[in-house]
């Protein structure tokens, strides 16, 4: 894979990791029954004033899989895979998890960890770009909630959120073997001439212009650092695909899915299903989706990928085949693991050799105020300078 650095994780033989005495897993959450679909969904859209007809049909997604989103049980997997790769590697360092809008609720984990005796505590948010979705209304929920442990007479903790690690290649490499493993899925006669659309959250344009740090290069590009970090992964796996397959002008683009928001309000363009209707159109023989926005096949890849743009190139009649994500995938735990030591080796005063690929850099340990701001008023996040 080209544009390496450090390509090899820094905590090849590790023992511990002070000053983290735990590692928190902290994820969106979802719902696990029909009659958790409703009051899920008030979670996620408190303070907006949606009522509650217009949730279940919101929800309607979610009905179609029994109200079962996969993410709780991915995020039990990836848990599991977690705690098997630090035992295996002498990391010895308890993992929790915590969801947002879901049971387990962070503040549950954060409670259960204070009462184990941790007090310093590093934590993965299973979303790997800038941005305030995935990363500072995370950091505002963590200072939420340890603002209710300290309500509570708790012992005080220190949260340190782990950096963005779309360009580590724990987290590339199984990208680029799933997207290979879904050409192959393909009628040979298409396969050459299949075209990527690299898929994400689509966000507002506003959010996405002032994603990432002010002083990082890479949110001085059009779209912010949102933008900028995502093309430079599907750059990456679009070379590496080319390396493994012979094919060496495949056409690939950054697209977009799951908007959500007031039809007014500008989001990032294009949709999948406008793409795949657009590929269509110029003659593409098929296309491949490869989901860079998501860690694993949650609702928004099941259904937004799997179910509606499957249907929209059915009623095309073009071939498509979608990529899996990294989900538990032994090269990203171990690149978690490695982003732990990492962290731990500069709280410490140490010099560290950071593991990224491509143009972008490792990204920053520790975010700016006006890093990826609130969209309607400012709120106290946690792990800022």
């Amino acid at each position: 894979m080209s544009d390496v650095r450090n390509p090899s994780p820094s905590g090849a033989a590790p023992v511990a990791a002070p000053p983290y005495d735990a590692l928190l897993l902290l994820s969106f959450g979802g719902p696990e029954a029909p009659e958790d679909v409703v009051p899920f969904l008030e979670n996620v859209t408190r303070g907006r004033g949606i009522p509650k007809e217009r949730l279940k049909e919101v929800g309607k997604h979610y009905f179609m899989f029994g109200g079962v989103s996969p993410i709780n049980e991915q995020n039990r997997d990836l848990l599991a895979a977690l705690r098997k790769d630090f035992a295996e590697h002498g990391l010895d360092l308890p993992v929790y998890w915590g969801n947002r809008n879901w049971a387990p609720y962070l503040v549950d984990a954060l409670r259960e960890i204070a009462a184990d005796g941790h007090r310093r505590v590093a934590v993965l948010a299973t979303s790997a770009y800038a941005g305030y979705s995935g990363c500072r209304q995370y950091r505002e929920n963590l200072a939420d909630a340890l603002a209710a442990l300290a309500e509570e007479g708790l012992p005080a903790l220190r949260v340190d959120k782990l950096r963005h690690f779309y360009n580590h290649p724990g987290f590339v490499e199984p990208m680029v073997d799933a997207t290979v493993a879904a050409l192959e899925e393909l009628p040979a006669q298409v396969r050459d001439g299949a075209r990527l659309a690299f898929t994400t959250h689509s966000i507002p344009e506003t959010m996405a212009e002032s994603s990432g740090d002010p002083a990082d290069p890479a949110r001085g590009r059009p779209g912010g650092a949102y933008v900028a970090q995502h093309l430079d992964v599907a750059r990456l796996i679009a070379a590496a695909v080319a390396e493994r397959t012979g094919v060496a002008d495949r056409r690939y683009e950054l697209v977009f899915q799951s908007r959500s928001g007031a039809p007014h309000i500008p989001w990032l363009e294009p949709d999948i299903c406008d793409h795949l209707e657009a590929q269509h159109a110029d003659g593409a023989p098929a296309v491949v989706m490869v989901p860079i926005g998501f860690v694993s096949d949650h609702m928004e890849v099941k259904y937004d990928l799997d179910t509606e743009a499957a249907a929209k190139a059915a009623e095309l009649g073009l071939p498509v085949a979608r990529a899996a994500t990294v989900g538990a995938d032994p090269r990203f735990t171990a690149a978690v693991r490695d982003l732990v030591l990492e962290r731990a080796a500069v709280e410490r005063g140490e010099a560290v050799t950071r593991c990224a690929i491509g143009r972008l850099g490792p990204s920053h340990d520790v975010c700016a105020v006006a890093c990826c701001p609130n969209p309607r008023a400012a709120r106290p996040a946690v792990a800022e300078r």
